[in-house]
């Protein structure tokens, strides 16, 4: 009989174990103990039981409208969730607890409008989290609290409408920061304050009236600066001093742009990238970094070719670019590429010393 009982375990168990580690019905998994479930389109309204060992999840193009608290906390071990193009509507307080190994959170492409401020709690790990092409109206302020590890925030193609102080509060290792194609009108002073160590920052494809220099002036090393398709028409004095050490690519394209102040370059030192293209701009200012330039984009603008702007020809004769950019100014020169025309042949080269001055 001791025998029977124990032959009668073995087999509960030995049945028992292909049902407790069987792949999801229409998903595929990969690798020893299941450690990738992919779900891919597999018709899903109800998240999948999966073992505790699975490290990527993903459930694209599925159906979960409201992710409830709770929804993964059996899913202990997971290092990947892909959640894009599920129809999510509304992230709830709590949906994403347990998750404390979870590094990549793909929620991009639904239709969120709501997210709750605890939604993060316990994401302590999360590094690159994926939020565009959502509806979401604001950053609730404590939403990234919990993410002290969080690197990259995509937030392009929602509908922020303004970014204020305290929003990034914990996140205070975030480097590349996505805002692009927003309704945003206003950065609040101290906006960016927590996050002063980004090297990518795309603001791109918003409302901005005016340059939002009282926020980005806590920046410290920006190296990839987009502000380009905004209503900005004045570039401000010391608009980029704060990291302009560091700035090597600057996007200002199709923004109506009117005119840099004078001193708008100062503190700029290692530009190599300028896309102006597209604007109402006729000059541009003494300080502009030509030096080094190594990429140059300036057509459809006024340009007003006299001696003020010799030192973009000159530049694109010591260049192998040499760009489009047509003088509208003055007449006789009217049509003219700045890279052939003459209007420039009685303007007066500047000394060794005033060329050593501009570099210091």
């Amino acid at each position: 009989m001791e025998h029977l009982s124990l032959f009668l375990i073995l087999s509960l168990l030995a049945t028992a174990y292909p049902i407790l580690q069987a792949c999801p019905t229409n998903c595929h998994c990969h690798g020893g103990d299941l450690q990738h479930v992919i779900c891919y389109s597999a018709g899903l309204t109800k998240l999948p039981k999966i073992p505790e060992q699975t490290r990527l999840l993903n459930l694209q193009k599925n159906f979960f409208p409201v992710l409830a608290p709770n929804s993964f906390k059996e899913m202990k071990g997971l290092v990947s969730l892909h959640l894009q193009h599920c129809q999510i509507k509304e992230v709830t307080s709590g949906a994403f607890r347990g998750l404390k190994k979870l590094v990549y959170l793909y929620i991009s492409h639904n239709d969120i409008s709501v997210i709750g401020t605890g939604a993060f709690d316990e994401l302590s790990e999360l590094t690159y989290l994926y939020m565009d092409h959502n509806k979401i109206l604001e950053i609730p302020k404590g939403l990234l609290s919990p993410l002290f590890n969080l690197f990259i925030f995509q937030m392009n193609s929602n509908k922020v409408r303004e970014v204020k102080a305290g929003t990034f509060t914990g996140a205070k290792d975030l480097r590349w920061l996505y805002l692009a194609d927003n309704d945003i009108t206003t950065l609040h002073p101290g906006s960016l304050d927590e996050v002063e160590n980004l090297a990518i920052f795309h603001i791109d494809g918003n409302q901005l009236s005016t340059y939002p220099l009282a926020a980005v002036s806590k920046l410290r090393v920006v190296e990839d600066f987009r502000i380009s398709r905004n209503p900005i028409k004045v570039i401000p004095d010391t608009a980029f001093q704060s990291f302009g050490r560091y700035m090597e690519s600057l996007s200002l394209e199709h923004m109506g742009l009117e005119k840099f102040s004078e001193k708008a370059f100062a503190g700029v030192t290692t530009l190599k990238k300028l896309n102006i293209e597209g604007n109402k701009l006729s000059q541009l200012p003494a300080n502009a970094p030509f030096s080094t330039m190594q990429n140059l984009t300036l057509a459809n603008n006024p340009w007003h070719c006299s001696c003020q702007l010799a030192a973009v020809r000159r530049w694109m004769d010591s260049s192998r670019f040499r760009p489009d950019a047509t003088c509208a100014s003055p007449s006789q020169y009217r049509g003219q590429q700045i890279r052939d025309t003459g209007a420039f042949r009685s303007c007066k080269v500047p000394t060794k010393k005033s060329r050593k001055g501009e570099r210091h």
